[in-house]
């Protein structure tokens, strides 16, 4: 059985496999770029006739390479822990309207506030476009928790349809700001809102090596609590687990994590949801080995999807969320056929 494997074994291979999946990440490009000079260039040995090859290394294919790794990681592991929180598998920020929520509050910072920081753009980027998707993320939350939950708990089949709707009043705000948004400002948008790692730079990699770093160290600290979440509400108060403080913070976390990833390469969906799947087949449902392993999954799935998306439609380029909804839409109709199953 899978579930036998040692955590740290599991760790290893694909951290491995990552670091492999990096280093081949790095090499292709409208450019080919051997794995002996991507390597040579990553540690200051460039060939001497080939002085480019480090430039295209450190200044494009290597921060949008560490990028794709975050951020598939705080997707992946946002998803794990709203899965457990919620205690469903089709749970996942996209498909309840979180992704769609922070879209619409980066869209409008993309749109008013561009204008008004046209001198310092890396200051709009940096800080603007991440308060706002964490807003809009936050605000999409708290709304789709409030509606999901009664007296009787914690209702999934509101939430995904609190979810849809919202997507759809998020979808119509965004139609609208593309409307008024200039040609630049529209084709900006545009792009971001497939999902784009093209932009990638070092201030986006530090902003999300910091979230990141943050979101592990909280979600690990609470993984035993969101194991006695997994028996029921009831259950888990009685263990002294205060519910209703435990599901505040893990809500707006999770709408940050969110949040920071939708203003750095727009709308990226089905990460959050596959991975944590992927990772319970391996290690069962204990968070504490979830978390680290749906963390690392979440970078190898990510980084593999935008090296698809680069190769598929050559010299051209494929927005890399159309790339993971193709992988995981057919996924979620593969869950809700499982959960019909249940449901007899």
């Amino acid at each position: 059985m899978l579930r036998t494997v040692p955590t740290t074994l599991i760790l290893t291979v694909f951290i491995t496999l990552l670091f492999a999946l990096a280093i081949s990440s790095i090499t292709i490009g409208p450019m080919r770029i051997s794995w002996m000079d991507s390597l040579a260039a990553l540690t200051g040995e460039t060939h001497s006739n080939a002085p480019h090859i480090g430039m295209i290394i450190h200044q494009i294919r290597l921060p949008r390479t560490l990028l794709c790794m975050l951020v598939g990681a705080i997707l992946a592991i946002c998803g794990a822990v709203m899965q457990g929180l919620f205690r469903n598998p089709l749970a996942e920020p996209g498909i309840i309207g979180v992704s769609a929520g922070a879209s619409l509050g980066a869209a409008i910072a993309i749109v008013i506030f561009s204008q008004l920081d046209f001198n310092a753009p890396s200051l709009l980027s940096l800080f603007t476009l991440p308060l706002f998707a964490f807003l809009g993320g936050t605000v999409t939350t708290l709304l789709v928790y409030r509606l999901g939950t009664g007296r009787m708990g914690t209702s999934v089949t509101v939430m995904l349809l609190a979810g849809v709707a919202i997507s759809a009043i998020s979808g119509a705000g965004i139609g609208y700001l593309n409307f008024i948004a200039s040609d630049q400002m529209l084709r900006d948008l545009s792009l971001w809102s497939m999902g784009s790692l093209a932009g990638a730079n070092y201030s986006h990699i530090g902003l999300c090596a910091a979230v990141l770093s943050a979101l592990m160290i909280i979600f690990l600290r609470k993984a035993m609590a969101l194991n006695a979440l997994l028996l029921g509400e009831s259950e888990a108060k009685h263990l002294g687990i205060a519910i209703q403080s435990l599901k505040r913070q893990l809500i707006l976390l999770t709408a940050l994590g969110v949040g920071v990833t939708v203003s750095v390469a727009g709308s990226i969906g089905f990460i959050g949801l596959v991975v944590p799947h992927l990772g319970r087949m391996l290690c069962g449902p204990d968070h504490r080995r979830l978390i680290p392993i749906s963390a690392i999954l979440g970078a190898l799935l990510m980084t593999a999807a935008d090296i698809f998306a680069r190769v598929a439609v050559a010299p051209a380029e494929l927005p890399v969320g159309i790339v993971t909804a193709l992988i995981g839409a057919p996924f979620f109709i593969y869950l809700l056929f499982k959960q019909r199953g249940h449901m007899r």
